[in-house]
């Protein structure tokens, strides 16, 4: 039976790549020349510092634009709050979401339901998977999830005739 996977996902070359470019940006910028800024990525999570929250807020959107640049969606992307020490000192964490949670996949399965077509989605783990008779119908479901405005970004993976 023809089936796909809907998965959210974030290509970590890409994120490394864009780390990249954010640190060969930040040796040429001059109002960045003394203000030792910070980015790292650990696993899922990106921690930037700067010595204030002005240069903070720079470095964040710095990080975002080249995220953004290299097609990783900033959906994906969750900015926690900056933290600044009493010297001043602000460091912040982005965290990739690399999966679709429980609740935001059981909105997907009630979608796909409503469409009325003859297919079916179940969850599993950090992604949906949905399986039906007919490749038409199938595609029409990824048609109707690439038109939906989710709070994720969507990928379509494993698509089995």
């Amino acid at each position: 039976m023809p089936s796909f996977d809907i998965v959210s996902e974030v290509n970590h070359q890409e994120v490394l790549n864009a780390l990249n470019q954010v640190e060969r940006e930040l040796a040429n910028r001059f109002d960045f020349k003394n203000a030792n800024p910070v980015v790292k990525l650990e696993k899922d999570h990106i921690h930037i510092a700067a010595v204030d929250k002005f240069k903070l807020d720079a470095l964040r959107e710095i990080v975002l634009n080249k995220l953004a640049k290299r097609n990783i969606s900033l959906k994906n992307v969750n900015a926690k709050p900056a933290q600044v020490s009493s010297v001043g000192h602000a460091t912040q964490q982005l965290t990739l979401i690399n999966k679709i949670e429980t609740e935001q996949a059981k909105k997907l399965v009630q979608h796909i339901r409503s469409l009325g077509l003859k297919v079916q989605a179940q969850i599993q783990g950090g992604e949906v998977r949905v399986s039906g008779k007919s490749r038409d119908e199938l595609q029409a479901v990824m048609q109707s999830l690439r038109q939906l405005d989710f709070e994720l970004a969507l990928q379509f993976k494993n698509l089995r005739p």
